[in-house]
């Protein structure tokens, strides 16, 4: 288990996932200034690791695409604890294999690339979308989790590339 300290102050996370080695400048701008970064797979290399490291302690899964000796270390799901909320992070989120009702506060998931925020079950569950090079028509987004006085919410946010 990974994660930050519980405070008073609002905490911010930010998620990114599908960047498929491609860690846009616009991407860089959206998490600055962030507490933590969960990156939800499909990485690309150890590079855009090491480039968000530079920004925020990282926390990362590995993805469907994310081989070689640079990926061994990255485990198939993760769980953060940011203060009293508790994240449980994976890449594709057809492969949960718990129910995180009662258990976790937020899943956060990647590969579908859709963007998307949605509660269910009193579980948050968020899906950045994709970072990295643009799939289809769909947009190229990040997201952030802010978390003040143990209640968290997240936000969408597209990247004009």
């Amino acid at each position: 288990m990974i994660g930050i300290k519980q405070s008073t102050q609002e905490k911010v996370i930010g998620v990114i996932s599908d960047t498929h080695g491609l860690l846009r400048p616009q991407a860089v701008d959206a998490l600055a200034g962030v507490d933590m970064i969960l990156h939800a797979g499909d990485i690309g290399n150890s590079a855009v690791l090491d480039a968000l490291r530079d920004i925020a302690p990282v926390v990362a899964v590995r993805g469907n695409n994310d081989k070689g000796k640079w990926a061994d270390s990255l485990a198939d799901w993760e769980v953060v604890e940011a203060g009293a909320i508790s994240i449980y992070m994976l890449h594709n989120l057809k492969e949960i294999n718990i129910n995180p009702v009662g258990l976790f506060d937020a899943v956060i998931s990647g590969h579908s690339h859709k963007p998307a925020v949605e509660e269910r079950r009193g579980v948050l569950y968020v899906n950045p979308g994709s970072a990295g090079p643009r799939r289809f028509s769909l947009p190229v987004s990040v997201a952030q989790l802010k978390i003040k006085a143990n209640k968290l919410t997240a936000k969408l946010i597209e990247l004009s590339v």
